[in-house]
């Protein structure tokens, strides 16, 4: 609407006009432009709802089949691969992805066939070298009792070969201990005991060793007996591993300081620790006490003439328990283990 005041000349007067203009056409202009407007966010919505789409189905599927296939490898399930289907860089991917597992299972395959054959060399070893070793020994045991009529040097002789003959049986012993593991055949003859009685008795049959280094040991019972469904053979080498373990190593220099074996339990579980106050642990050595062979000084003489293989047997006894078996310690300051 506009207004405006005109004077006519005739009369003199003035008078007042309005005009009125409709605004339908500009109306329906905004309303093409609100419909075009929201046509195109329409649009827009759905082109970008497509390419999310298709961006997942090309990228982020195939990420979730790798990590699918993934996951199962890592759970035994070697035979499996991705599908690889066109030429981009996905394909190329699952492509590689297939080739390094196929890689991963022939040397896995190769390590276990490697790691069969070395288990069942020892096996068959340790089984052909226990009929030689018998007759070796039934001749040592007739030099050994008949060394007091021989020259001292041919007596000393048959004495030391009676007890490397000993060590060596031992080491067949644990040998044939070991591929029983490694073959999964050992299995348990559970039965309850006490596991005071069983500790105090490995204690009592370890004191000769302990006297000869001038070591005292010294055993921690709770005010309550300690029953458990065990092994007794199993767990008395355990004990009798780490107590000997204790003894060889601690310091007999300080009469003060004894080799202390712990025992505590609860309702559903039972702990024995055996504490020494020796020549300790180097930093990263606690990790590698229950490997096969391995010693912490190579130079240091083992007095309680082990092979080496106690506490790796140790170990396995304990796990074949649905137990664990850990070493701690600080150089100088002694070790623990239980």
């Amino acid at each position: 609407m506009v207004g405006s005041q005109v004077q006519l000349p005739s009369d003199g007067k003035t008078y007042t006009l309005y005009f009125l203009f409709p605004l339908s056409e500009e109306q329906d202009t905004l309303d093409l432009v609100t419909r075009a407007l929201l046509t195109a966010a329409g649009l827009l919505l759905a082109l970008v709802a497509g390419l999310t789409w298709l961006v997942t189905r090309q990228v982020v599927t195939p990420i979730r089949l790798a990590r699918r296939v993934a996951e199962r490898l890592a759970a035994g399930r070697l035979q499996e691969r991705l599908q690889v289907t066109g030429e981009d860089d996905i394909a190329r991917l699952a492509y590689s992805f297939n080739q390094m597992a196929t890689s991963l299972q022939r040397q896995i395959r190769q390590l276990e066939e490697l790691s069969w054959v070395q288990r069942r060399f020892v096996s068959d070893v340790s089984h052909e070298l226990r009929t030689p070793l018998t007759t070796v020994r039934m001749a040592s045991d007739v030099l050994h009792d008949a060394r007091e009529s021989f020259d001292p040097a041919t007596a000393r002789s048959a004495e030391l070969m009676q007890a490397e003959l000993d060590r060596f049986e031992n080491l067949l012993v644990d040998l044939l201990e070991i591929s029983r593991f490694d073959a999964g055949a050992a299995v348990l003859a559970t039965e309850n005991v006490n596991l005071g009685d069983l500790v105090r008795r490995v204690v009592e049959a370890a004191q000769p060793l302990a006297d000869q280094r001038g070591i005292r040991v010294q055993v921690v019972e709770p005010g309550h007996p300690v029953q458990a469904d065990v092994d007794v053979r199993r767990i008395e080498r355990i004990v009798r591993n780490l107590v000997t373990n204790a003894i060889d190593h601690a310091l007999a220099d300080d009469p003060t300081e004894a080799v202390i074996v712990r025992l505590e339990s609860d309702e559903e579980a039972a702990a024995i620790t055996v504490r020494d106050h020796g020549v300790g642990l180097a930093p990263g050595e606690a990790s590698m006490v229950f490997n096969r062979f391995w010693r912490s000084d190579p130079a240091r003489t083992r007095t309680s003439g082990g092979t080496g293989l106690g506490l790796a047997i140790a170990q396995e006894d304990a796990h074949l328990h649905g137990g664990w078996l850990q070493a701690w310690g600080r150089t100088g300051q002694g070790h623990s283990s239980g």
